[in-house]
């Protein structure tokens, strides 16, 4: 019995979902590229803490968290669907979205991903930020460590945010609802 010989987006998504990466490191498939990615250091850890504790004690909606979810989000192209883990993965508590999931789970109900600038920073600012809107991620919140910045992108449309804003750091950053505070950055430098 002959088989259809797999295209080379298939071969590619086989080869990513068998990989067996050391531990703490990330290997994601971004734009059709394989990307792997070593622990984090120390203050990309302290910056996502920050956001944690300020979204636990004050969005207007109860949140849950992830800093490990694999997501499944659209590509573009003829690329295979693209596995992104951004540093934080926020939806509603009501959803309880990460009850039961998959280790690579649709976005459907996530209410903001964070990335923190590491070792690639242009892949958080370009390629990730292109993924998270093509998979109507209604929020990404980027803190730049090179910059000094942070940016929140909202508006998702296609392959990118119609909108974004970005300050240093120091400046409140107004979160929408389903948060709806100021988001405190003069901790993240």
């Amino acid at each position: 019995m002959a088989h259809e010989p797999l295209t080379q987006a298939e071969v590619l998504l086989e080869g990513f979902l068998a990989l067996d990466t050391p531990e703490g490191f990330r290997a994601e498939l971004i734009e059709g590229e394989i990307v792997v990615t070593p622990p984090p250091d120390g203050d990309h850890e302290d910056c996502i803490g920050l956001i944690v504790d300020q979204v636990a004690r004050s969005a207007r909606t109860r949140m849950q968290f992830s800093g490990n979810k694999g997501l499944k989000l659209r590509s573009g192209g003829g690329c295979p669907k693209n596995h992104a883990i951004p540093d934080g993965t926020f939806a509603p508590l009501d959803l309880r979205l990460f009850r039961g999931a998959d280790p690579w789970m649709p976005c459907e109900g996530v209410a903001l991903v964070v990335e923190v600038t590491s070792t690639k920073p242009q892949a958080d600012r370009e390629a990730k930020r292109r993924c998270y809107a093509r998979g109507g991620i209604p929020l990404y919140f980027l803190i730049d460590r090179d910059a000094g910045s942070v940016t929140l992108f909202s508006d998702p449309e296609d392959a990118d945010y119609r909108q974004h804003l970005t300050i240093p750091y120091g400046k409140p950053l107004p979160l929408p609802e389903p948060f709806a505070f100021d988001l405190e950055t003069g901790d993240f430098g």
